[in-house]
């Protein structure tokens, strides 16, 4: 682990930028953070093209005094319209290589810790994937689930440009994830909090408001429904879902802090594109 921070500032957490929209781009432009001692947590979907993610990360990192990253599944999909055509594991290698070049933590890095108001708690970014746990109602395998979503027409755009490369399916590399992930948090002092930050939720319950359920399936994995009880979280953050909004599960919070299409924040009385307060905890 890593200690960088100062005594003061905010612990701040965005997702869900989507920069390939031009209304969500201009947000990411006039973001900046409150103080100069202030961090922000990056969680995933950033954008498709590759030089689209580094132009945001590469403007947010010479902003905030640290900036945090995980992947989310667009930063991950092999698109047609990115000259990068790199797939799976070694596209997802080719983004951390990018993120240290900038600056920018990863979750291949040592967790850093935040030491400002409300810390000090490391601060774990997670790759983990999804694999197909989270089923629709009445569906007992994968398979099923699968068949019920083509039924429905709500099937995620991941299974046509998220390749598992070199793992034969999405699942297998999100058990590969998970096995690695549980070990390095494992290994975490037993007195210090954490604040976990994945793309995905750590646990099904966000998703039970969906509008589409069958979604959830590309929502995460039960083998982490537990980590919010196992490990001392302070919080869990994620995005993915666009809906942003603060829960408590089990005594833990869980903050979705996606700020999502233009069509969705249109409608939203709060201004868009501001980050969500992690530490110190918002009154």
């Amino acid at each position: 682990m890593t200690s960088t921070a100062g005594g003061a500032g905010q612990l701040l957490a965005i997702s869900d930028l989507h920069i390939g929209y031009e209304d969500n781009r201009a947000l990411v432009e006039k973001l900046r953070p409150d103080t100069d001692d202030d961090w922000l947590l990056v969680a995933g979907d950033v954008a498709e093209k590759v030089s689209s993610i580094e132009w945001a990360l590469k403007t947010l990192a010479g902003r905030f005094r640290k900036v945090v990253w995980v992947p989310g599944n667009h930063e991950l999909w092999t698109h047609p319209s990115d000259p990068v055509t790199l797939r799976g594991a070694a596209r997802y290698e080719h983004l951390v290589e990018m993120c240290r070049g900038l600056g920018v933590v990863t979750p291949e890095d040592p967790y850093p810790v935040w030491e400002g108001p409300g810390g000090p708690v490391a601060v774990a970014p997670l790759f983990l994937l999804y694999d197909y746990s989270f089923l629709p109602a009445g569906c007992a395998t994968k398979e099923e689930g699968l068949a019920y979503a083509h039924k429905t027409g709500v099937v995620c755009n991941d299974e046509y440009l998220l390749h598992p490369d070199p793992y034969p399916t999405r699942d297998d590399w999100c058990r590969a994830r998970v096995a690695e992930t549980e070990a390095r948090l494992a290994a975490l002092p037993e007195d210090l909090p954490v604040v976990l930050v994945n793309h995905w939720p750590l646990d099904r319950h966000p998703t039970e408001v969906l509008w589409y359920p069958e979604f959830a399936m590309w929502c995460g994995t039960r083998l982490t429904a537990d980590w919010h009880r196992r490990f001392p979280v302070a919080a869990m953050v994620y995005g993915h879902l666009h809906i942003p909004r603060t829960t408590v599960h089990e005594g833990v919070r869980f903050e979705e802090v996606s700020v999502g299409y233009p069509r969705e924040w249109r409608k939203r009385p709060q201004p868009p594109g501001r980050p969500r307060r992690i530490l110190p905890t918002e009154a």
